[in-house]
């Protein structure tokens, strides 16, 4: 009976699919943005809306902002990966790029190369992924890389490569690089926060002292509560250029 119920189902077009089944099927979701990395193996990247352009032989995408955008984080470890490079372990494009007819990077290179990347900074994707897992990322070239902008406001820890600036009442998530630069008060670069006399602040509070990225990283460890900062940030990208240490009685 069970078998003669199986082939009136087939024969009238219908038979139930496993609900795994049918998800394991379902297309993939795609994210287009500026990937940072997220701790071992996985990144987060804020959705952009992506214009292809198309100009003579040159081929990117322009991207801006997505109003009300959430952040996506996703584990690359399994996912194939197209660079635009046109080899795997090229930091730069050298002049040479390898593009699809869509402008993506297909370059065939390993999850191991992208951490690469990710280590130096924001990396341009488009990345499909399920559930929280990435399964195809592909570079691509940006037509113009975002401006960067100044301003005001208070910084807190997230990680050691992550920060959380506030400014009026708006707070963004900026990621730190090795070419991150720290201005600092203090007497030496790896000092807690405003740690002794201000021996290197301006007559505005600022500091003058120039320090790393991991600098940076130690004095925001030794302190709890957001502090008070002068940022040079690439909103679009999420990226922090330059932090200046303020000493408001200075």
């Amino acid at each position: 009976m069970r078998l003669l119920a199986c082939a009136t189902a087939l024969a009238m077009g219908f038979i139930a699919v496993p609900a795994s089944a049918s998800s394991e099927a379902a297309a993939p979701k795609i994210v287009y943005g500026y990937a940072w990395a997220d701790g071992k193996g996985h990144l987060r990247i804020v959705p952009k809306a992506a214009t292809f352009v198309r100009k003579g032989e040159f081929r990117s995408y322009r991207l801006k902002p997505v109003a009300g955008a959430e952040e996506v984080r996703l584990d690359y470890t399994g996912a194939s990966f197209g660079r635009v490079t046109v080899a795997c372990d090229l930091k730069e494009t050298e002049g040479q790029v390898a593009l699809d007819a869509k402008g993506l990077g297909r370059t065939a290179c390993e999850p191991g190369d992208l951490s690469d990347g990710l280590a130096r900074g924001p990396v341009p994707l488009r990345v499909e992924y399920r559930g929280t897992d990435a399964v195809k990322i592909n570079e691509f070239l940006v037509t113009e890389w975002p401006g960067s902008r100044t301003a005001r406001g208070t910084l807190k820890r997230v990680n050691d490569t992550t920060v959380l600036f506030t400014t009026g009442t708006k707070t963004v998530k900026l990621g730190s690089t090795h070419a991150t630069t720290f201005y600092r008060t203090t007497a030496r670069c790896r000092d807690g926060w405003l740690a002794g006399r201000p021996v290197n602040a301006d007559r505005h509070g600022l500091g003058k002292k120039a320090c790393t990225s991991a600098d940076l990283a130690k004095a925001l460890k030794s302190v709890r509560h957001p502090v008070l900062v002068k940022i040079d940030y690439t909103p679009e990208a999420g990226g922090v250029n330059e932090v200046w240490e303020v000493f408001g009685d200075a």
